[in-house]
């Protein structure tokens, strides 16, 4: 190659480079990252694809099963890949005051009196609240179970149980089989005699209590026969009789309640679009919509109010349900959960 030649080829090299460099980066869809399977459907059809249809703005969808960890590295590692994202209260709380999450601008979703006080904050705005309870084919059990209480009942009804796959429910179910009130459950779980009281109670089951991890799971379980019974949440109960045709039952006594929220992470490239669809997911019409789809609490209150009464009673939020049902405790969740998670892991891993 001639010197001239290679400084011909140096200096184009050269031009290409100051083009590409002054060429911007095509930019990422908004990506919307929920729990997936049947909620996510619902999500899609409800949320993202009218937001879609009406704005302009293209929605790339993402799914994930949670752990707080992911979303602080996500943001600490640069801009993260993910705009918007559900997550649960404890992630919330925690994100909220490590300034991981984007301020919502509240002017632009509505009045705050307008929502469920849960499903308000600075960093998000409530997603969905929903129940995690006992559940069960009534076609192997046509008289089935109707508390936790039944659900360690291995003689009157044998077969293996599931449960997800943590301390967070578990010792709260543990405990409510034991006998604790609904009404006494935390402050028993505040002290080391209730934990190793649930922890106790869990022995109990032995090699008849399996694990879960993904909302699907319980689902699975139970078509398949695998389990008698299991932990699940509400939604997917319903939707699987709705669509498919099942008799499964979930047992609204003693059931958790918990509201997700919509955030946004911190350095988003598309913050202002993920605001737009935090605006319009929040508004009555959609939530009616998504409550047709599947039977989630909805945050905004004048969208519960126009949802029909015989999906409203299906609701978490149903008043009838809320009579039945232990409110998670999000800041015990905050103060104990690593602590438990550790003690759970070693416990688990010993059996």
């Amino acid at each position: 190659m001639t010197t001239k030649n290679a400084a011909r080829r140096l200096g184009l090299a050269s031009v290409a480079a100051i083009a590409l460099a002054a060429t911007p980066a095509l930019a990422r869809d908004l990506t919307i990252v929920g729990w997936g399977g049947a909620t996510q459907e619902a999500q899609r059809e409800a949320y993202f694809k009218p937001f879609s249809e009406k704005t302009g703005v293209k929605v790339l969808e993402d799914s994930w099963d949670g752990g707080y960890g992911v979303l602080q590295a996500k943001v600490s590692n640069g801009t993260p890949n993910w705009d918007l994202v559900q997550v649960e209260a404890e992630e919330l709380v925690l994100g909220c005051a490590d300034g991981i999450y984007e301020k919502l601008d509240w002017e632009k979703i509505g009045p705050k009196e307008d929502f469920l006080d849960e499903s308000v904050s600075e960093c998000g705005v409530g997603a969905l609240t929903s129940s995690t309870g006992l559940a069960y084919d009534s076609e192997k059990w046509p008289d089935g179970p109707k508390s936790w209480a039944d659900f360690w009942d291995m003689k009157k009804y044998p077969g293996k149980r599931a449960l997800r796959k943590g301390p967070k429910y578990t010792i709260e179910f543990a405990l409510l089989a034991d006998g604790v009130p609904r009404e006494k459950l935390y402050e028993v779980m505040s002290t080391p005699e209730g934990i190793d009281r649930a922890f106790k109670k869990l022995e109990e089951l032995g090699p008849n209590l399996i694990w879960w991890e993904a909302g699907a799971q319980p689902i699975q379980f139970l078509a398949s026969g695998e389990v008698a019974m299991t932990a699940s949440y509400n939604g997917r109960i319903a939707n699987v009789n709705k669509k498919e045709g099942k008799k499964f039952v979930f047992v609204w006594p003693g059931n958790v309640t918990a509201t997700d929220s919509w955030v946004i992470l911190k350095g988003s490239e598309n913050k202002d679009a993920a605001m737009k669809a935090v605006a319009f997911m929040s508004q009555p019409e959609p939530e009616v919509k998504m409550a047709d789809l599947i039977t989630y609490g909805l945050p905004n209150k004048k969208a519960a109010a126009m949802v029909a009464p015989e999906v409203s009673k299906n609701l978490p939020t149903d008043p009838k349900n809320l009579a039945e049902a232990v409110p998670l405790n999000i800041d015990f969740w905050i103060d104990n959960n690593e602590s438990l998670t550790k003690r759970f892991n070693a416990w688990l891993a010993a059996r």
